[in-house]
């Protein structure tokens, strides 16, 4: 047998042959895929798969399992320039980092800024991202297109605030709604964008652009994507504004229904758990946001049992699906698993299927894609199991959550294309385009003059050592420092 190089994973008709292939059915063996123009055209018993297709040649993958693509079921994809900046902060720092750093972008930046996004989001095997709307001045046509030169599936938000959340002024409502119906048949027959809608909060939008954002998505067979009940001081403004929780405020206003993508769905009543299940809404659970910067862990095993829909996703805060699909298990097991005696929260399968099928399903692409199955899309994984890490291999995919990592992924199709190879993309230059966002980033959190509540890592270190000087008579609500607009690279500098 040859050595598998990517010039044999480049041809429009494929036939592979995997050790395992991930199914609906579970993982099976013997067991080979056929892909053509961008689609599983069969999956079955590789003596059935070659006699029915000889041609290609099948391409043997030992010591690989074929598995879906994951979907990043919340994703702000010009936040990337941001990164560390989020670290050690408290809740709600959209006001003082998202939104300024976000308006600090110009064409170039916001591309480059998202493109980047999308290339890590590959490097960590998601195929699909759900980019829940930039605050980005600038045509969000730009996101498409990193998005598509990347080689990503995008499920693309067009912010619809027209009420002030803080950051910002009102807006027509009219112009607002018409902006959206554009948004929506701007992308038709698109291969890789799906548009929705986004309302950033239930506050940032009145209700009547709630409920009129919420059937436009409806009748586009798409979704609208609003932060909901992710931080306790979100959850008390609402209740003195409105008298209602933020979900049930939604309800309220008849923005409730199988169009709504409600990311984070943290802090809920067992009423709102009701409001979601009878709604048929979706959910994008997301575990990493909920231990970096949030207030509570979202109740996804209650969520399965009640059949609340709900895919899992990185709130941008780091692309790597094997490890989202942990952090969502171990998330559970903490907070609702170790009282109750849970020790299996769900098991393996039910992050995995979350992580996948489960996601795409939450972000209106469930018949299109995350899953191995004739007619789906062609957005799969390569992973070698071959290491110490899965060898030997009593339960794969329990191994896959908690053991599987983003340096075992050979190879990461989209739509049935080869997009990176090891790591990188075989056809564009990578490493050019994260030396052109090092060179963008610093100048962009210059201008935004983001501020954090917490110095940084290295100089709070530098605290530690000096004296600690006596305690301020009358301390401010919240002390802010401007952050540095250099990167530091090696702790140091």
């Amino acid at each position: 047998m040859t050595d598998l190089t990517p010039d044999r994973l480049r041809h429009d008709t494929l036939v592979l042959v995997p050790d395992v292939t991930l199914t609906p059915d579970g993982p099976l063996e013997a067991h080979a895929v056929v892909v053509r123009d961008g689609v599983f055209r069969d999956v079955g018993p590789v003596e059935r798969i070659v006699r029915t297709c000889p041609s290609p040649a099948p391409v043997l993958l030992p010591g690989h399992v074929l598995m879906p693509g994951f979907v990043d079921a919340h994703h702000h994809l010009t936040q990337s320039f941001g990164g560390a900046l989020a670290f050690g902060e408290p809740s709600e720092i959209f006001r003082r980092v998202w939104v300024p750093l976000e308006r600090a972008l110009d064409e170039e930046s916001a591309y480059v800024a998202a493109k980047l996004a999308a290339l890590e989001s590959l490097r960590g095997g998601f195929t699909t991202v759900a980019e829940s709307g930039t605050r980005a001045t600038v045509d969000v046509d730009v996101v498409a297109s990193a998005a598509r030169d990347a080689g990503i599936r995008c499920v693309l938000g067009l912010v619809c605030n027209d009420a002030s959340d803080g950051t910002g002024e009102d807006a027509d409502p009219r112009a607002v709604l018409a902006a959206a119906e554009r948004h929506l048949a701007r992308y038709d027959g698109d291969r890789l964008i799906r548009p929705s809608l986004a309302v950033s909060v239930p506050e940032a939008a009145t209700s009547h652009t709630l409920a009129a954002a919420a059937r436009l998505a409806a009748d586009a067979g798409t979704v609208v994507q609003v932060h909901v009940n992710e931080h306790l001081v979100a959850v008390e403004r609402s209740l003195v504004r409105h008298g209602l929780r933020p979900l049930e405020y939604l309800h309220h206003v008849g923005a409730l229904g199988p169009q709504l993508l409600a990311a984070h769905a943290t802090l809920l009543t067992p009423a709102e758990v009701t409001l979601l299940a009878d709604s048929g809404a979706a959910v994008s659970y997301n575990p990493v946001a909920s231990a970096w910067k949030g207030n509570a862990v979202a109740p996804a095993t209650a969520f399965a049992e009640r059949g609340i829909r709900f895919g899992l996703g990185t709130d941008g805060t780091r692309g790597d699906g094997f490890r989202l699909a942990d952090a969502a298990e171990f998330a559970q097991r903490l907070s609702y698993g170790l009282a109750s005696g849970d020790s299996s929260c769900g098991a393996g399968w039910t992050w995995l299927e979350r992580a996948t099928a489960g996601g795409a399903d939450a972000v209106g692409l469930g018949a299109r894609t995350g899953r191995v199955t004739p007619g789906a899309a062609a957005d799969f994984l390569l992973v070698d199991v071959g290491g110490p890490e899965m060898q030997p291999s009593w339960d794969l995919p329990w191994e896959l959550v908690r053991r599987g990592n983003r340096d075992q992924l050979t190879a990461v199709f989209v739509a049935g294309r080869l997009r990176l190879w090891h790591g990188w993309p075989p056809d564009w230059d990578g490493p050019a385009l994260v030396r052109r966002a090092a060179e963008l980033a610093p100048r962009v959190v210059r201008d935004a003059q983001v501020t954090r509540a917490h110095p940084t890592s290295v100089a709070a270190q530098g605290r530690g050592s000096a004296p600690v000087p006596p305690p301020l008579p009358a301390p401010p609500a919240e002390s802010t420092v401007t952050v540095q607009a250099r990167p530091v690279r090696g702790g140091r500098r």
